[in-house]
This record gives structure tokens, C-alpha cells and sequence, in this order.
């Protein structure tokens, strides 16, 4: 039985070579093409393809807004020119990530590994696991984070404390520091609002790593760290911080 596929690609020249790629391949049917988000949402619920090579970023509806708006439930491989979005991919638990230009080699990885995965777990396929990601259903047990070229999976009860990094967040755990291409936002969706605390928009701390909170002038909080960090909480986190003292 082949396995159908569907493209979302806003550039011609990609989208065409990524379709000649899948042509050399017995296995897959592509069944269509879209060229931005809203043709693509439309199409896929239409058509249902099992595998949905997704591009990022395109004008007027990310690859990941794609992914929010769509009802049906295909496996997700990424395709994009930016390796900054790998991370994203992994924490939606795509089948996998390909950075353009990618060749027939990568592709075969690629879809190997689809292959692989295709007919495992029925009961929550893939973009159901995306949709949840997206939704921060439930706190998360673990984030990816690149290390020396390598996603490696980092425990959240590791993690000190969250810091904004203009586009990123900088994740400081274990004595070491990550960046991650995900809003201060979304992180607070995903993970523990018993154990992490927003101090301020631009920091979130673990409470299990703090050491002390020392008040300062002005009804402020310095959140002083296990790791040696000083931070400084606003007068209205200072206050939410003071009754979960009590």
C-alpha cells in the first residue's frame, strides 16, 4: 500500500524539486500541493494525505499555524531554509526536520524513518501529539535543546531558571545555558505553574532552585538562585511571591 503525501511549500523552485524527489520513490503518492498556509489547511482536510511535508516559514499562515488549523491527522516532516526552527520541529514531535536545500540522500533518511514510524502508535498519531504541544496540554517532562550541533532532551526539573534572549530563551540548566527558539510565553504554557514562577517578563525560575528571597526597596523581591543568579522580581510578582510564602 502507498503511503500519500502532500506539500506545503510557498517557493516554486523547492516545491517542484520536492515533488521530482518524491517521484523517484515506489512507495509514496504525492497527491498534492499548496503554496501558502490558507490553500494548504483547506486542502489537506480535503484530500488527507498520511505524510505532510510542511514548510515553516511562508506568508500569511506559518507551517505551524497550518498545523493548529487543520483536523485532519498526517505524520509532519519540516521543511525550511532555517535551521533556528530544529528545535520547534522536535518539541512537536515531527517525524523529522529537513534544512533546504536537501538532496535525494536526506530525503531517503527522511522517509526511512517515516517508513519506520507510519504504522506505529494509531491510538495518538503525530499531529495529535503536535496539537497538544501547541496547546500546552498538560506540563511538559522535558524540552529539546541544541548542544554542539546535537537536539539533546533536557529534564525540566534540571532547569534553574528561563531567561528572554530577544527572539529566544535562554534555558539555564545544569550549569549550562541553552537557546531556544520558543516565546517566554509558550514556555510558561508548558511546564509547571506549581514549580515555575514568572518573576518578570523577561525571567522564570524554578522555585525548587531557589535559594532565598530577599525584599528590597519599592515592595521588590531579589530572588537570589542555587546557582548563584540574582534576579529581581516586579512589584507584582514580588506580591505573588509573598503569598506563597504564607
Amino acid at each position: 500500500m502507498r503511503t500519500t503525501a502532500f506539500i506545503v511549500e510557498d517557493e516554486p523552485i523547492a516545491r517542484n524539486r520536492l515533488r521530482e524527489l518524491l517521484g523517484d520513490v515506489d512507495w509514496v503518492e504525492c497527491i498534492g500541493e499548496a503554496a501558502d498556509g490558507v490553500s494548504a489547511v483547506k486542502m489537506i482536510d480535503e484530500l488527507r494525505p498520511d505524510l505532510l511535508f510542511l514548510d515553516i516559514e511562508m506568508p500569511g499562515m506559518t507551517g505551524i499555524e497550518v498545523l493548529n488549523n487543520i483536523t485532519h491527522d498526517p505524520a509532519v516532516v519540516f521543511t525550511t531554509a532555517y535551521d533556528r526552527y530544529a528545535v520547534t520541529a522536535f518539541e512537536l514531535e515531527a517525524l523529522d526536520y529537513l534544512l533546504k536545500p536537501f538532496g535525494a540522500k536526506r530525503l531517503e533518511a527522511a522517509l526511512d524513518r517515516v517508513r519506520k514510524s507510519l504504522p506505529a502508535d494509531p491510538e495518538f498519531p503525530a499531529m495529535e501529539r503536535a496539537r497538544s504541544a501547541l496547546a500546552g496540554v498538560g506540563p511538559s517532562s522535558r524540552i529539546f535543546v541544541r548542544d554542539r550541533g546535537r537536539i539533546i532532551p533536557i529534564g525540566v526539573d534540571t532547569i534553574d531558571r528561563l531567561e528572554a534572549d530577544d527572539d529566544y530563551v535562554a534555558v539555564h540548566a545544569g550549569g549550562k545555558r541553552y537557546l531556544v527558539y520558543l516565546s517566554m510565553n509558550e514556555f510558561e504554557a508548558r511546564l509547571d505553574p506549581q514549580r515555575f514562577v514568572r518573576i518578570h517578563r523577561s525571567h522564570i525560575v524554578n522555585l525548587d532552585k531557589v535559594a532565598a528571597l530577599v525584599p528590597e526597596d519599592g515592595g521588590r523581591l531579589r530572588i537570589e538562585m542555587k546557582d548563584g543568579a540574582r534576579l529581581t522580581a516586579s512589584r507584582a510578582r514580588a506580591k505573588e511571591l509573598r503569598h506563597l510564602a504564607i
